[in-house]
């Protein structure tokens, strides 16, 4: 796997310059993103608790219990305990293996959810989704419902995004479900404004990607330099994120000895966020070996939860 040092580098060399999206979650980005979740322009984390908390039960239903869980990008899984409560009135135990990046935040919510559920085990990986799920070190005692919630899946370009569920199928067994989260298309406004808070809160998250390469890496961003645009292209479907320079500069990156130009209007792309029609996730499913079981929404009809079940491999 790339450092973050490697892919600074990587990114601020290229053209058009970029920062991934998966290093916004350390500690100061984790707490920043929960409290965009509660902003009541960003509807995803508000529709997609809606669903599980009206479907949630019926979710862990579907699949013959006992089940243990898998869940890409936990956060502070604070959704999570829906599908977990909902688990453990069907089953006494339950194995949750949480696979986040940010090593904190799997520290946190781990500690809260073996407190707030006794038979629940727990093991946790922490790491780039794609090198956890590479490295076959996934253990199973029975079968097995994993999550991509979220709209987590929205944050990789198409053929990443297939790539990682095929990753993922080759971890399941035939008969698995995997139960993925997406952000349906809609109008421009809507979109962008999810992206863009009025209060600056999206903002100061983007922008604490800078911050990060300032306290890490010894660089000398001026994060007030550089503003968050987020902007939707309807023809890809994605709101793309990007800090745009508002003056030329010439940046030091001291532990990677290297001075970054920067133009005026310049920009840094930090993020994609594709959005979905139901039918578009099913088609993902099935080119990554999986069959579209069902689908729940919100009353609102803005966001989706689907089941994929993990179809037998094909003969060579």
């Amino acid at each position: 796997m790339a450092s973050f040092a490697q892919d600074v580098e990587r990114g601020l060399t290229s053209l058009p310059k970029r920062l991934a999206s998966k290093y916004f979650y350390d500690e100061i980005g984790s707490a920043l993103f929960n409290a965009i979740t509660c902003l009541p322009e960003y509807y995803l984390t508000g529709a997609e608790t809606e669903i599980l908390s009206d479907w949630g039960w019926q979710m862990v239903r579907l699949l013959d219990a006992p089940v243990d869980f898998l869940e890409l990008g936990s956060g502070s899984a604070v959704k999570t305990r829906l599908l977990i409560g909902e688990a453990l009135r069907v089953q006494p135990d339950l194995c949750y293996s949480p696979i986040d990046i940010s090593t904190e935040a799997l520290q946190a919510s781990s500690l809260a959810l073996v407190e707030r559920y006794p038979s629940l085990r727990i093991r946790a990986f922490a790491g780039d989704y794609f090198d956890v799920l590479e490295s076959h070190t996934i253990r199973r005692d029975r079968k097995m419902l994993a999550m991509l919630m979220g709209s987590n899946i929205g944050n990789y370009e198409p053929q990443e995004a297939g790539l990682l569920l095929r990753l993922l199928g080759d971890a399941l067994l035939p008969g698995d479900g995997l139960l993925l989260g997406a952000d349906l298309k809609k109008d421009r406004a809507t979109l962008e404004r999810a992206y863009n808070d009025p209060t600056g809160v999206t903002a100061a998250f983007n922008r604490n990607l800078l911050a990060r390469v300032n306290r890490e890496l010894g660089g000398d961003f001026d994060p007030r330099d550089f503003r968050h645009v987020a902007c939707y292209d309807e023809l890809r479907g994605s709101v793309d994120s990007f800090l745009e320079a508002r003056e030329a500069a010439g940046v030091v990156i001291r532990a990677l000895d290297l001075t970054v130009g920067i133009a005026g209007g310049e920009r840094i792309h930090t993020e994609s966020s594709y959005k979905f029609t139901d039918d578009e996730i099913a088609q993902l499913g099935a080119a990554a070996g999986f069959r579209h079981a069902s689908v729940w929404h919100d009353r609102a009809k803005r966001f989706s939860v689907h089941l994929l079940v993990r179809l037998e491999a094909k003969a060579a």
